[in-house]
């Protein structure tokens, strides 16, 4: 992709395509297009959410250790 995304701007305009699926009187071929662009999206965001989730858990603790991240750990 030759330009970078930004995750908020993905997921609003997922939000949008959501707003748009909800109303009634949508033509069936617009809301087709629009659930394909919203699956895209909705992957889009999932992809990056889990690069972002692979950053964290290869975080460096104080000992320059590279430890996993356990959810017990942030409670």
């Amino acid at each position: 992709m030759a330009e970078e995304r930004k995750f908020d701007d993905v997921l609003k305009e997922l939000e949008t395509i959501v707003t748009k699926l909800e109303e009634a009187d949508v033509p069936l071929e617009d809301a087709l297009n629009y659930y394909q662009k919203g699956i895209e999206l909705s992957k889009w965001c999932d992809d990056r959410l889990k690069s972002v989730e692979r950053q964290v858990v290869d975080l460096i603790d104080e000992n320059d250790q590279v430890r996993a991240f356990d959810s017990e750990d942030s409670e």
